[in-house]
């Protein structure tokens, strides 16, 4: 363990007004289950990120979306298939791949719009490639991720929020033809997607009744009613849809009938296991951005670094990050033993949130007015954590799965 510096190198350090902990080099965090692959691909993440995305985030945030280009670049680079299986074009890994990719994403990118634009088949395509006919996985799987096709997920509706047992929008079988009447809210990638896996009720009330539907563009009756403006993740297009009389071949149903719900729960475990992944890398970045800053600041002779209540916080700042990755960590590594545990990725989820908030917060806090411009990133990283205790199930309603999974 590095010592700190005594005699005339102190008193250099002193005399220069720079913190013994300002002048070491960052750490490279990493999660416990980590091996040369999860490096390999951090690396061709953090290039494709560094050179395609970060040159540009400032400007895709402002123009509230990213090229589609960006789609088929990342799908040449092998980026979208990242954790799918080869039999849907993906590279064989699993999900721990996925979330360092994400990590990079977020880190060397600088975009958190981006990152979750882009990456917003990971919660649309589960259920194709998990219970899907071979002939779904080949018309819609594949061409999303060679990154030719956009993809979203549709559950969350303008009346139901959290609620997914009591989705009103309806399905009625007429033929060879499901009937959709309904809407749908929130719905990332929702503007441009090319089809949507959506939430549907085919049968009676409670999450008996819920199927899931692939749901193409320009179907007739499929709208998108408008394109939502929102405090964060500028540059992702978020949507409302609308389905009117809108007819889907029975072909597109995912898995059986009335069969969706169970699909659903698995997709949100993993979902909120990218959530919590997602903050650690906001809070990662937003804590990077003001170690750099606050060595550079002076104030009252010295950097402000050199000041304890500083160091404190970025002390706080850090541990909180720390815990939040061994958790998510911990989390990830059992899932891929088979431990499907909702308690878990829900705990998971409520300490990463509450990690990125607080490092978002003190982060600005640090930046002083600065980081409450706009031309500063943790002003922006503030605003994007903010969704994280809300999006994939609220604080409050992982707490109520906690309650019902965890002995107390």
């Amino acid at each position: 363990m590095a010592r700190a510096p005594t005699g005339g190198m102190a008193r250099r350090l002193n005399r220069h007004s720079v913190s013994w902990y300002a002048v070491r080099p960052m750490k490279k965090r990493r999660y416990l289950f980590e091996n040369e692959t999860h490096e390999a691909i951090r690396k061709a993440v953090r290039r494709f990120a560094e050179h395609t995305i970060a040159p540009h985030a400032d400007a895709w945030e402002e123009a509230e979306e990213f090229p589609r280009e960006l789609y088929a670049q990342a799908g040449e680079a092998d980026i979208l298939g990242i954790g799918y299986p080869e039999s849907v074009g993906g590279d064989g890994n699993d999900l721990s791949h996925v979330l360092v990719a994400a990590e990079e994403m977020v880190i060397a990118g600088r975009s958190v719009g981006t990152t979750v634009g882009l990456g917003s088949h990971g919660i649309a395509l589960p259920p194709i490639v998990h219970f899907g006919t071979p002939e779904q996985k080949e018309r819609f799987a594949k061409p999303v991720l060679r990154g030719e096709k956009i993809s979203a997920l549709a559950i969350t509706e303008p009346g139901g929020g959290s609620d997914v047992a009591s989705l009103r929008t309806k399905a009625v079988r007429d033929g060879d033809f499901y009937v959709v009447n309904g809407s749908k809210t929130f719905i990332t990638s929702g503007t441009r997607a090319d089809f949507v896996t959506t939430a549907v009720r085919t049968g009676g009330d409670g999450h008996g009744g819920i199927s899931l539907l692939i749901v193409e563009r320009g179907t007739p009756g499929f709208t998108v009613s408008k394109k939502l403006k929102k405090t964060g993740w500028w540059a992702s297009d978020t949507a409302e849809l609308s389905f009117e009389d809108c007819r889907v071949p029975v072909s597109n149903v995912i898995g059986r009938e009335n069969a969706g719900f169970v699909a659903i729960m698995m997709n949100f475990v993993t979902e909120r296991l990218m959530l919590a992944a997602q903050c650690v890398a906001i809070a990662e970045l937003a804590y990077r951005e003001t170690v750099a800053y606050t060595k550079e600041r002076h104030a009252f002779g010295k950097s402000l670094t050199g000041f304890q209540v500083t160091r404190h916080k970025l002390a706080e700042m850090v541990t909180r990050i720390a815990a939040a990755r061994a958790l998510t960590g911990e989390c990830v590594s059992r899932f891929l033993k088979g431990e499907n545990d909702a308690g878990l990725a829900a705990m998971a989820k409520n300490v990463a949130t509450d990690a990125c908030s607080f490092v978002c917060d003190q982060a600005v806090q640090l930046h002083g007015g600065y980081g409450y411009m706009r031309e500063y990133l943790v002003e922006r990283l503030y605003r994007d954590a903010r969704l994280y205790p809300i999006g994939g199930g609220t604080r409050e309603i992982m707490n109520e799965i906690i309650s019902k999974t965890e002995a107390y």
